[in-house]
C-alpha cells in the first residue's frame, strides 16, 4: 500500500473516468487492505485470553486457517476470488471489533465460526480435497461465493447448541452430510455456480451478459450486517424467487449496451470493480436515500466491489445505479490510498440532492457520483435512439449538471483540501467546464435550475442557522 498517487491519476480519476491503471491501482490496494485484514483476525485471536476466546474455539480457527492456507498454495487465484469477495469485509471487521472489545458481543464465537465457511468455499474451488466440520448458525450454513445449505425440518434454535455438517470435497464435488438425512452432493458448473439436486441447497448464481460473470448475492449472512440501513427503514431482500432472478438478470443482459453508450469508462469499471450484486427490500417510501420511486441502491466502504440495490425497475434504471454507486466506491478507495481532506466531519453542508445537512466527506462523495451521472447522460442523449430516451437523458443530465454546479463552489474554495484533495477536485472542475460546453436542447436548464434554487432555498430556511 501506498499514501501517494501519481497526479495525472488522480486528475483522470477527479474526471469521474479511470483506466485500466487507476482502477487496477484502486483494486490492488482494496485486495492487499483485505489480506492485513485477514491476518490481523488470525492475530487477534492468538493474543485474546478467555473467555473472549476460549481454548477450543481458539483451536477451531487455527484449523479453518491452516486449510484456508493450503488452499492457497494449491490454487492461489481460485482462492484469493474467495478471499478478496466483497462481503468478507463486513465480515471481518465485524470479528476484528468483537475481538477489540472490552466485553465481547454475544454473537463473536459464532462469526469466528464464518472462517471455516470461508475456508471450504476457498478450497472446494481450489478443488483440494479435504474434510471438515462447521457449524451451521440458525441451522443454515452459507458457503461464501457458492451458496446456503439449510437444515430441512428444523427450527433456528438460537438458544440451543448450533447443528454440526460434515463436508467433504473429493474429486472436484462438495458433500455436506447433516446429522440426520441424507448428504447434499454439490457440482460445479461452467460458469462458476455449485449446484445440487437437493433442495435444502441454494446456489449463487452469477448474473451474465457482461465481460465477467457477477454474483447476485442475497444469502450471504453479512450482506447488511451493522451497514445501519435499518435506520432509514431498508433492508435485505428476502431470498429470490426465480422469476425476481429473471428479473435481475434482464436488466443486467439489457444495462450494458446502454452503460457503453454512456462512454468506454463506464463499462470498464464497472467490468473491473463490480463482483456482486447484493438485492435489497424495496423502500417503505421514497426518501433522501431513494434513487427513484420504490428504489434504492448504496454502497458499503468495508465491501468494496459489490453494489446494494433493490430489483431495477428497468434496465436503464441498473446502467444508473451502477455509474452512481461505484464511483462512490472509486472515491472511497481512493480516499483510503490517500487523504483528500481534513474535515472535521460536521454535518453543516447543503447538498442540492438531499435536504439535510451533510459533513465535508458527505458532499464530495454526492458531488462525485453526480458528476459522473452528468457526464453518463450527456453521452446518452447523444446517442438516443427514440424522442423519449434523448427526453429522458437530457433531463437527468440538466438536473444532475445544475446541483454539480451549486455544489461544487464549495469543496474546490474548502481549507479543508489536501494537495491530492485539491488536484481532484480542480479536475472534477474541468469536466463541468467541458459539460457546459455541449448545453441541452432549450428549457432543460432553465428547469432544472428552478429545481435546484427550490431545494436551496426550502434548505435555508430550515438550517439557516
Amino acid at each position: 500500500m501506498s499514501s501517494r498517487i501519481p497526479q495525472d491519476l488522480l486528475r483522470e480519476l477527479g474526471r469521474c473516468e479511470g483506466g485500466a491503471q487507476a482502477l487496477g491501482l484502486l483494486v490492488d490496494d482494496q485486495r492487499t487492505r483485505r489480506l492485513l485484514l485477514l491476518r490481523a483476525l488470525l492475530d487477534a485471536v492468538d493474543s485474546a485470553r478467555a473467555p473472549s476466546v476460549p481454548r477450543p474455539a481458539a483451536a477451531r480457527v487455527a484449523e479453518h486457517w491452516a486449510l484456508l492456507e493450503a488452499a492457497d498454495r494449491a490454487a492461489r487465484d481460485t482462492t484469493r476470488q474467495v478471499l478478496y469477495y466483497p462481503l468478507l469485509g463486513p465480515w471481518v471487521r465485524r470479528v476484528l471489533r468483537g475481538l477489540a472489545a472490552a466485553v465481547p458481543p454475544p454473537g463473536l464465537l459464532a462469526d469466528l465460526e464464518h472462517l471455516g465457511a470461508v475456508a471450504a468455499a476457498a478450497a472446494a474451488r481450489a478443488r483440494l480435497p479435504f474434510t471438515l466440520t462447521l457449524r451451521a448458525p440458525d441451522t443454515t450454513l452459507v458457503l461464501p461465493t457458492l451458496g446456503a445449505y439449510t437444515l430441512p425440518g428444523r427450527a433456528p434454535d438460537r438458544a440451543g447448541p448450533q447443528p454440526e455438517l460434515r463436508l467433504g470435497c473429493h474429486d472436484g464435488t462438495l458433500t455436506i452430510r447433516p446429522p440426520v438425512g441424507p448428504p447434499a452432493v454439490l457440482l460445479p458448473r461452467p460458469d462458476g455456480a455449485w449446484e445440487s439436486a437437493d433442495p435444502a441447497w441454494r446456489p449463487l448464481r452469477p448474473l451474465t451478459g457482461g465481460p465477467r460473470p457477477v454474483l447476485l448475492d442475497d444469502l450471504d449472512p453479512f450482506r447488511t450486517a451493522d451497514s445501519g440501513l435499518e435506520r432509514h427503514g431498508l433492508k435485505p431482500a428476502e431470498p429470490l424467487t426465480a422469476a425476481e432472478r429473471d428479473r435481475w438478470q434482464t436488466a443486467w443482459a439489457g444495462a450494458w449496451p446502454l452503460l457503453e453508450r454512456g462512454g468506454p469508462t463506464r463499462a470498464l469499471e464497472t467490468g473491473v470493480l463490480l463482483d456482486c450484486m447484493v438485492p435489497l427490500a424495496p423502500p417503505p417510501n421514497p426518501g433522501p436515500h431513494a434513487s427513484g420511486p420504490g428504489h434504492c441502491s448504496g454502497t458499503r466502504r468495508e465491501a468494496f466491489g459489490a453494489v446494494l440495490s433493490s430489483t431495477p425497475q428497468t434496465p436503464a434504471f441498473l446502467a444508473a445505479t451502477l455509474v452512481h454507486e461505484l464511483q462512490h466506491a472509486k472515491l472511497s478507495a481512493l480516499t483510503e490510498l490517500t487523504p483528500l481532506h481534513r474535515d472535521t466531519g460536521t454535518a453543516r453542508h447543503w447538498a442540492p440532492w438531499r435536504p439535510d445537512p451533510r459533513p465535508f466527506d458527505g458532499l464530495l462523495q454526492g458531488t462525485y457520483s453526480h458528476l459522473a451521472l452528468a457526464d453518463y447522460w450527456q453521452r446518452f442523449a447523444q446517442t438516443a435512439d427514440t424522442a423519449l430516451e434523448r427526453h429522458t437523458a437530457w433531463a437527468e443530465h440538466s438536473r444532475c449538471r445544475e446541483q454539480v454546479g451549486a455544489a461544487l463552489p464549495t469543496l474546490v474554495g474548502s481549507r479543508a483540501l489536501t494537495p491530492a484533495g485539491r488536484v481532484l477536485t480542480a479536475a472534477m472542475a474541468d469536466l463541468l467546464t467541458r459539460l457546459r460546453e455541449r448545453p441541452p436542447p432549450e428549457g432543460y436548464l432553465a428547469r432544472a435550475s428552478a429545481y435546484v434554487e427550490t431545494s436551496r432555498t426550502m434548505w435555508r430556511r430550515r438550517y439557516a442557522r
